[in-house]
């Protein structure tokens, strides 16, 4: 069976986006995702300019989905019809500095838009690993960055502009659209194609980075929540060899770390650069060894000027309660055997609750167990299940851009909010032209 075939069957198929000069629709070269584990089932591209052609291309469409810039992992973004880019929605429209929002078009990078902010005086509150996504798809997603006290990049969200399935420019606001604002912030893409963003923004500050090596696991049992809360925002790499937290990424606001201990709950304090996987070249990572920068140069594991072309990758994450963090972290520790000899790395951080009736991290705050794979597709598409089982007795929910074997009815048991947003879904696109395959079975399936 090969991968396209077995990706099929396991109902995973993988998602991203390309981009193109055209304004129409065009028959695209085969694309595939950043990772390179998808070719995507469609060569029908449109790249709308404007608000009007994405609405004249909505409304022509049986079926769409709209792509941002190729970092999903799972059919989320996939169509066997058509699919619309949202690359030339890349700009900045206006900075409020009254009311302390930035508002952009939707398919802006964030690496795009932070050195703006900061010219300026502001600041995100969070920021993701990757500075090299869109707004849009990251929200859409839920997509997290870090901080047990920070929500995920979908939290700043303040208003938000889309064409819904009928072709109407729909304005939603946190302020007066209360749950439906909400639905389509975190939106699948299954309620429109989101053309303008408005985010909270704060006063600018400088950030440090410190790198610690060698935490004990035995150090998580009685600390996890102090260790998950010794920065603004905190990380801890390990490969689930030898009972070691490899690497603790610490990062902290300039004015809180006045002094850098030597040690970290046993972790020894790093003596030079380090990427997350150790054995690589640093860099393209951050600065780290407590170097004063600005914050969006420290907030992301790389830096704002690296741009990946690809990454010979697969990505999975789960998401449980933050009181069952050390339980979490032990059951996966279970499957270390099994899990270490396919893994390049896995990232624990915390993400504070929020809102968002979609959100992994509606109502409670979470940890988050991200697995950064090696592409062999069979053995991770068989170990999923596994840790899957593993973390069952916790309930987790996976990110919505990554690869996840669970049964749709276990998925849909997770989701509080699932049948209002399905009435949401109705009335932004009561013909179904955003429901694709990953929407159909995760959503509605059995």
């Amino acid at each position: 069976m090969d991968k396209r075939t077995f990706l099929k069957t396991s109902s995973i198929l993988l998602t991203g986006s390309m981009l193109s000069n055209l304004m129409s629709c065009k028959k695209a070269d085969p694309r595939t995702n950043w990772a390179g584990n998808l070719t995507y089932s469609t060569d029908n591209l449109h790249i709308p300019k404007n608000v009007e052609e994405l609405q004249e291309a909505i409304k022509k469409c049986k079926k769409v989905r709209a792509l941002g810039t190729k970092h999903c992992f799972n059919t989320i973004a996939d169509s066997k019809e058509n699919q619309i880019s949202t690359e030339a929605f890349n700009k900045i429209i206006g900075l409020d500095k009254e009311k302390n929002t930035v508002t952009v078009e939707a398919g802006i990078k964030y690496g795009e838009m932070c050195k703006y902010l900061d010219d300026n005086g502001f600041a995100l509150h969070n920021l993701a690993s990757l500075p090299h996504i869109s707004v849009a798809g990251a929200c859409a997603t839920s997509t997290h960055g870090s901080g047990i006290k920070n929500g995920s990049l979908a939290t700043a969200v303040s208003a938000i502009e889309l064409v819904n399935g009928k072709g109407e420019v729909v304005s939603l606001s946190r302020e007066k659209d209360g749950e439906e604002f909400g639905a389509a912030v975190v939106n699948l893409g299954a309620l429109g194609i989101a053309t303008k963003i408005t985010l909270d923004v704060q006063p600018t500050f400088k950030m440090k980075q410190v790198v610690y090596q060698n935490l004990p696991m035995s150090a998580l049992e009685k600390n996890f929540e102090a260790i998950m809360s010794g920065g603004y925002s905190v990380s801890l790499f390990t490969d689930w060899r030898n009972k070691n937290v490899s690497e603790v990424w610490v990062k902290s606001k300039a004015e809180d770390m006045k002094e850098v201990a030597p040690e970290f709950y046993g972790a020894k304090l790093a003596t030079k650069n380090l990427h997350p996987i150790e054995a690589l070249d640093p860099v393209n990572c951050t600065d780290q060894m407590g170097v004063e920068g600005p914050w969006y140069e420290r907030m992301p594991h790389f830096k704002m000027g690296f741009t990946p072309s690809s990454g010979k990758e697969l990505q999975s994450e789960y998401f449980v309660a933050f009181e069952h963090a050390y339980e979490g972290f032990m059951a996966i520790e279970k499957l270390n055997e099994k899990v270490a000899p396919h893994l390049f790395i896995t990232e624990v951080r915390a993400i504070a609750a929020d809102e968002l009736p979609m959100s992994p991290f509606y109502k409670k705050t979470c940890v988050a167990f991200h697995f950064t794979w090696k592409q062999e597709v069979e053995a991770v598409m068989a170990l999923l299940p596994e840790i899957e089982e593993a973390l069952a007795p916790f309930a987790p929910r996976p990110h919505w851009g990554k690869i996840f074997t669970l049964k749709p009815a276990v998925l849909q048991s997770r989701i509080e909010k699932l049948a209002d947003f399905k009435k949401i879904m109705e009335k932004h696109d009561p013909e179904g032209k955003f429901r694709n395959e990953f929407i159909e079975t995760n959503l509605f399936g059995s």
